[in-house]
């Protein structure tokens, strides 16, 4: 018996050592060299970090209005880090991502990517991350609780068994290649059905799970956290050696891989990464908890349990109620019992003079929270309709005048009129003269009323609150 298992064993390795890593296949022809310079210093001037990611269980999703991931996490320090702004881009392709990072419309392919011969002739890689395999996902018996020993002897351990067996993969990935590799190998034809180009690794592991589906293959961290989930899938049988995993840049990005290797031996050191890595790699019930919430985005479709009031009053407003969602998200993370060090309270963070004024006698009643915060809304749209025409324009003015006050809002109007700016527009005018209140050049200036206002908040306040709900609108319907 054991010299048996031996000659399986010996196959296996064999049969592994021919295998090559996932991912899915890159048009060369097409993207494989940068058709742009731009790097770090680039990327500092111009403020911000557009980081291509994945959307799914691991590395980028929304659970309870806020966003998560192992990418994600990772990313905003990385964006701390280097004093730049985060940008997120979700991306559902190799190809799509490798296009968009060599055209400059993305800086960091930030996803599980597997380091190959043939992908460091287009992309440079940083540091790796971690080492992983790819294994094969299939579907335990049904009275696999039952007889765990009977269970097992009819998994596909040795991967000669999946000759004349039919084994779907993700479009445009490797797998195809990687199987029909396997079968030379084999000497017997897998049979091979890529899925269609909009189909995720997570929807062909849920396909198998319910039985649509015999096997597919997926890589070992991926199948880890789905198993919490589909506990009726099997992943114990390996398809490829362990792979590097990290991150990928334009070739011409010297800068941003140095300082992304330092960034990445850092936190390695000071315990960081191995506290996020844990988090999303070794919980695996967690995330089969998230992953069944209404309140992500992995499955779900709301973003918190005040959604139905949200809507209601985000009409008065004529807003889409996912902007109020992703205010309030700011203010209070849906806490309604939220208290600021001001004084501010409830999931709107009113003042209680404020909020007594608009109509609410008790701030952590979320009905009368919510009203009162739309009720204020209301009058900086009215205030400000007066002079701004254009309503996203006149959007960003609400959203700082409701976070710092309209005074100071109204102070870095005039002083952009005066120093020849357009009063009329935010980005990069009025916002810059509210950053300018704490120089006392200018909050000393006869023409501002409300005197010094370090206004970083404010205009970080309307950004974030604006980029949440472009993500909202992705995610959420």
């Amino acid at each position: 018996m054991a010299s048996v298992f031996s000659i399986r064993h010996c196959l296996l390795i064999v049969l592994l050592l021919t295998i090559s890593c996932e991912q899915p296949a890159i048009d060369k022809q097409d993207v494989e060299q940068p058709v742009i310079n731009f790097d770090l210093t680039e990327i500092k001037k111009r403020g911000y970090i557009n980081a291509l990611v994945d959307n799914n269980s691991i590395s980028y999703f929304y659970y309870k209005g806020g966003a998560m991931g192992y990418e994600y996490e990772l990313l905003t320090r990385l964006a701390d880090y280097l004093k730049v702004e985060l940008r997120i881009k979700v991306i559902t392709s190799i190809d799509d991502a490798t296009e968009m990072l060599n055209n400059g419309y993305g800086d960091v392919i930030a996803f599980p990517f597997t380091v190959t011969s043939e992908r460091k002739k287009i992309f440079q890689f940083t540091q790796t991350h971690f080492n992983t395999h790819q294994v094969l996902v299939q579907r335990k018996p049904d009275n696999w609780k039952d007889n765990p020993y009977l269970a097992e002897k009819k998994m596909i351990r040795n991967p000669a068994e999946l000759i004349g067996k039919k084994v779907y993969v993700k479009y445009g990935s490797s797998f195809k290649d990687r199987l029909e590799n396997l079968s030379q190998e084999l000497g017997g034809e897998i049979v091979i059905v890529e899925d269609s180009a909009t189909s995720e690794t997570e929807a062909l592991i849920r396909k198998v799970s319910e039985g649509e589906i015999d096997y597919t293959v997926t890589d070992q961290m991926i199948a880890r956290v789905n198993a919490a989930y589909y506990p009726n899938i099997d992943i114990g049988t390996m398809v490829s050696l362990r792979q590097r995993i990290a991150w990928a840049l334009r070739k011409n990005s010297p800068e941003l891989l140095a300082a992304i290797n330092t960034w990445l031996t850092e936190i390695k050191r000071d315990g960081t990464f191995n506290v996020i890595y844990n988090r999303y790699f070794n919980n695996p019930r967690t995330s089969a908890i998230r992953r069944k919430s209404d309140f992500s985005s992995l499955g779900g479709n709301k973003i918190s349990v005040y959604d139905d009031l949200i809507k209601t009053k985000a009409e008065e407003l004529g807003w889409d109620w996912r902007l109020l969602a992703s205010m309030i998200y700011q203010e209070s993370t849906f806490s309604p019992n939220a208290e600021s060090w001001a004084g501010a309270k409830g999931l709107m963070q009113l003042m209680p003079a404020t909020g007594k004024y608009y109509g609410a006698d008790n701030l952590l009643n979320p009905t009368q929270n919510i009203q009162a915060g739309v009720n204020f809304l209301k009058f900086l749209n009215r205030q400000w309709s007066k002079t701004i025409e254009d309503e996203n324009e006149r959007l960003k003015f609400m959203l700082a005048s409701y976070n710092v006050g309209l005074s100071h809002v109204i102070d870095a109007r005039n002083l952009t009129k005066k120093y020849g700016g357009n009063p009329l527009k935010w980005d990069g005018e009025v916002e810059s003269y509210l950053l300018k209140k704490s120089d006392p050049k200018f909050y000393r200036d006869p023409v501002v009323k409300s005197g010094y206002c370090r206004c970083e908040e404010p205009v970080n306040y309307v950004r974030e609150v604006l980029q949440r709900y472009e993500e909202y609108k992705m995610h959420i319907n």
